[in-house]
Formats: structure tokens, C-alpha cells, sequence
């Protein structure tokens, strides 16, 4: 029987786990190495070696009402994107309603988790933790890890001859980066088209002499502000959309996709993507296509070597007088603390059952929380994984036998190991990895019963944000307060905006009245076919890390 749980670190997952832990009954001691909570959300000026943090300027890619804990959103005073303070405000509030801090050991470093001897009839692990020099060891019934997977830099220097033996510049992590002032006026060369790589090189163009990207892979670029100024994944995560792309062929939706994406600008024209690559990925910036417009940042391609002072490139071009190379190139994730034998069972979260189980343990009590890529917030996964595991540790949900665990990690696991830099291709579907989990939870809202009992709410859930608050509406930690949240989710957008009102044209609400009365024969017609495909696929699809 589960009882003590350790919870290892403090961030959004940890934070979810404790909490869920809490709900289910269980006994949660979560271990924080830094003195506080946020994880790699809180943001310091010092440079630590041991903890990964955000850049100063950061800003959220997925909007608050998309983001939230499932029970708990965000002030309406808040804006749609957040900056790392108010984020961490956030999740002081969360921490501090669910009185959770009282279970969090700060400053105390987790060295070891090993089976117990008995582990195979117990299941209980030994987790030796050290605090101002001094170790100690402790027994718990089952273990999540919630370190997330920006744990180590990723800097493969073996890929860039000449960088550490003829380059006479400066080269550093984007780990290191903390604001732009460093670089003004020196020439950057920044390696890496993710998030980060376009945030930093679009930052840097304010100060630097002159920036240059290399790009290797196709990129499309994405606005966070989609139609009528409202949050792109607010208009686009939803239910219709993606039951059009599973009722659509493959090839069309990509083509659908393709026609979106080059109606802001032609990213072909850019020498960003092509429509006929087959390998993508997509990132988040409103910048990036004005700094290339403007020439303060130039793309190039695949880095070829480094002499002394300059890059040459993959199509023979050179770029001289370089004076720092930014490596935006990801992280790996070690879990240093997890013996050998545990530590091998799993590569990538692709190895792992629903990416949380190992499937070949004796026992399932050790959870990976957060190591997962989605095309929507990884926050919101994380608290599903964390509501599932935990209903899992008290007995509520089951897993299957471990054979079956196994097959369906073998189905899903790509057949070549990727780099850090190349998991943006392996995204998965937010909505079908949320909805999967929440199936196991017995937490997946019925389109077709809200339709029945409730067609307001049902044609909300269906045609609206996918926000975490349908996963309140029902089973167990059903939340009384989810159906109110779900209707109002739009003024809680509009909220911080009207710091100065205008006269507003009530035709256009009246208008989205019709047309949601007209869709009603729609989504009773897509209620029947959910009901008799309760799962629409979880295939993996390339989107931003929202």
C-alpha cells in the first residue's frame, strides 16, 4: 500500500504532485535543492552552475487560461502572456491556498534513489538526501520525479570543428544567458532555431553589431496574437480543430496547416521553411520575421567549422570577425540520483509507459513527471500525469500487465534515438496526450453527455479552448467551479485589456450566439462519432512548446 511518497523538486510539476498527492490521501515530502519554489521559472540575476533558469525578457508561449493548474486560474488581472515574476506569483498563490510549502525540504539536495532489497514484493525505494553537508536516508512507499527535462545543457561541440581548439571567441550555453547588455556591440552568431534561439536573437539585435542564426532544419514561425488579437492557442486548441485533423488525410491538413502558417508571412521567402519538407518543426516570435526584414538578424545555414575569428557554413559562405557563438541547443536529462539498473530502463520519455512508467519495473511505484513534449502547455500535462499517478498510488486507477505496458511503448518509440535538438519533431498532440491520460484518470469530459444534459457548456468544450478546466468537470477532483470557468475563460482574457474602454459593436457577440446555435446540429453529429471513437489518435505532430 502506497503511503509516503517523495516528491523530487519544486517546480510546476512538483508542485502539481504535491498537491495531488494531498487529494488522494497520500503523505507527500517534496525535496527542492534551491531555496524556493518555481523551478527553472524563477529567474535570478547570479549565475548557479546547478540549476537551470529563464532569461530576464522571457515571456510565456502559451496563454494563462491555457496554462493554469486545471483548479486554481489565474487572477483576471492578469495578462493572457506572463513574464517570469508574475508566473512565479502565480505559483506562490497556488502554493500557498493548497498549503503546500510545509511539505517542501528546501535546500536539500536528493543524492540517491536505489531499490529497497524487498523491492520487488515492497516497491519501496531508499532516497539518501543531503542538507548543509549532512546526509540522511529515507524509506517511501513510491517516488516522482518532477525535475522536468531542462536539467543539463546540451552543448555538442563535437558537431563544430575548430570551436574549442581554433575559435578565439567567447562560447557559451543559452544556460548562461541572463540579459543582452553583455553582448552590445559585438557580432553573435547564434546556433539553434527553438524558442529560445529566436527570442535570443531577435533580443540581441537590439545591442549586438550584428546577429547571424543558423538554422538547420525547416522553421515555421507562429504569432502568439492569432485572429482578432485573441491568444493563438485559445483560438486554435480545440476540440473541432482537432477533430478535423483526425477525420481529414494527413496530407491535406498539413497543406490546410502550411496555407495558415504562410499567411502572415511567406516563410520560403525568409529562408525559413518549405512547403514540401516533410520535416518541420515551429516556434513562437513576433520579432524574428521584422529582425530579418530589418537585416539586424541574418539566417544562416548549418554551422560547417570555426576558424580563428570566423564561421564558415554548410553552402560555403563565411562569416568573419565573430565575436561570441550563443549555443541554443537544448538539454539532456541524466536523473544523476537514480541508480544504473533504474536509470537504463529509459533513454527518453518514449521508453516510458504513457511517458511517466518505466513498463519494466517489478513494481509501479516511480513516476516521471514533465518529461514530455506537447504542442500545448506542458504545465497542464504535468498535472494530469500528476492527478493519474497518484489515483494510481492510492489505488483508484490501475495499470495494465507489464507486457501490455511494454508493446505499447515498443508501438510508439521512434526507431532512431534523436538528439536534444531534434525533440521538437517528436511533439505530441496536446489534446490527445492530455485527453489519454485523462482517460486513465477517468477524467475525460463526454461531448455527447454534456451535450445531452447540458448543451452550453458542451458546445464551449467542443468549439472552445481545450482548457484545463474540462478536466475539473468530472470523476474524481471534479471541481465545482470548472463549468463557470470554462464560460467566462474569454473575459478573463479581456479583463486586463480594458484599461481603456472604447464603445464595442454587440453585433459580433450576437453573431457568435447564431453561430453557435447553428453548430449545435454539428456537434451533436460529432458527439455520436466521438462516442464511437473515444480515441482520436495520438500521433505525434510538430508544434511549439506552448
Amino acid at each position: 500500500m502506497v503511503r509516503r511518497v517523495a516528491v523530487i523538486g519544486a517546480g510546476v510539476g512538483g508542485l502539481a504532485s504535491v498537491k495531488c498527492c494531498l487529494d488522494e490521501g497520500l503523505e507527500p515530502t517534496c525535496f527542492e535543492r534551491s531555496e524556493d519554489i518555481g523551478g527553472v521559472w524563477r529567474y535570478t540575476d547570479s549565475m548557479d552552475v546547478t540549476r537551470v533558469s529563464v532569461y530576464r525578457s522571457v515571456i510565456t508561449n502559451t496563454s494563462k487560461e491555457m496554462s493554469c493548474f486545471s483548479d486554481f486560474p489565474f487572477p483576471e488581472d492578469f495578462p493572457s502572456y506572463l513574464p517570469h515574476s508574475l508566473l512565479l506569483e502565480y505559483f506562490r498563490m497556488y502554493a500557498h491556498h493548497f498549503d503546500l510549502l510545509r511539505h517542501i525540504h528546501f535546500k536539500t539536495t536528493v543524492l540517491s534513489v536505489r531499490k529497497c532489497p524487498d523491492f520487488a514484493t515492497s516497491g519501496q525505494w531508499e532516497v539518501v538526501t543531503e542538507i548543509n553537508g549532512v546526509c540522511e536516508s529515507h524509506i517511501f512507499d513510491a517516488v516522482m520525479v518532477c525535475t522536468g527535462h531542462y536539467q543539463e545543457p546540451y552543448l555538442p561541440l563535437d558537431s563544430f570543428p575548430g570551436i574549442d581548439t581554433r575559435f578565439k571567441g567567447q562560447y557559451l550555453h543559452s544556460q548562461e544567458y541572463r540579459h543582452a547588455e553583455a553582448f552590445r556591440g559585438k557580432r553573435v552568431l547564434v546556433v539553434g532555431i527553438g524558442n529560445t534561439g529566436g527570442d535570443l536573437s531577435a533580443e540581441l539585435s537590439r545591442v549586438a553589431g550584428k546577429v547571424f542564426l543558423s538554422a538547420r532544419s525547416n522553421t515555421w514561425v507562429i504569432s502568439r496574437v492569432s485572429s482578432h488579437g485573441f491568444p493563438f492557442d485559445m483560438v486554435n486548441t480545440t476540440r473541432f480543430n482537432h477533430f478535423l485533423d483526425w477525420l481529414l488525410p494527413s496530407a491535406l491538413t498539413r497543406r490546410i496547416r502550411f496555407w495558415k502558417f504562410n499567411s502572415w508571412f511567406n516563410h520560403a521567402n525568409y529562408g525559413l521553411a518549405s512547403t514540401k519538407s516533410s520535416k518541420f518543426k515551429m516556434i513562437v516570435n513576433e520579432e524574428l520575421p521584422f529582425c530579418l526584414l530589418s537585416g539586424t538578424v541574418v539566417l544562416k545555414p548549418s554551422v560547417k567549422e570555426f576558424t580563428e575569428s570566423s564561421a564558415v557554413f554548410e553552402d560555403g559562405t563565411t562569416e568573419e570577425n565573430i565575436d561570441v557563438v550563443l549555443f541554443a541547443t537544448g538539454y539532456i536529462y541524466p536523473f544523476p540520483f537514480l541508480e544504473e539498473s533504474v536509470r537504463s530502463l529509459f533513454d527518453d520519455n518514449r521508453s516510458l509507459y504513457k511517458c511517466i512508467f518505466p513498463p519494466q519495473l517489478e513494481k509501479p511505484t516511480l513516476a516521471i513527471i514533465g518529461l514530455i513534449q506537447l504542442t500545448g502547455s506542458i504545465m497542464v500535462g504535468s498535472e494530469m500525469q500528476a492527478r493519474w499517478v497518484t489515483g494510481i498510488f492510492a489505488g483508484w486507477n490501475k495499470l495494465p500487465p507489464a507486457s501490455r505496458m511494454m508493446a505499447d511503448v515498443l508501438k510508439r518509440k521512434p526507431p532512431v534515438k534523436r538528439k536534444p535538438s531534434e525533440r521538437e519533431n517528436l511533439k505530441m498532440s496536446f489534446i490527445s496526450y492530455t485527453d489519454d491520460i485523462a482517460a486513465c484518470a477517468g477524467v475525460k469530459p463526454s461531448v455527447l453527455r454534456l451535450l445531452l444534459t447540458d448543451p452550453r457548456l458542451a458546445l464551449a468544450v467542443f468549439f472552445g479552448p481545450c482548457s484545463p478546466y474540462q478536466y475539473r468537470l468530472v470523476g474524481r477532483g471534479a471541481w465545482s467551479g470548472a463549468r463557470g470557468a470554462i464560460l467566462t475563460q474569454w473575459q478573463r482574457v479581456l479583463k486586463p485589456l480594458r484599461t481603456r474602454v472604447v464603445d464595442e459593436d454587440s453585433d459580433c457577440w450576437s453573431g457568435w450566439r447564431w453561430m453557435c446555435l447553428l453548430a449545435l446540429p454539428v456537434a451533436l453529429t460529432v458527439g455520436f462519432l466521438l462516442s464511437k471513437h473515444p480515441q482520436l489518435g495520438w500521433r505525434p505532430w510538430a508544434g511549439p512548446q506552448l
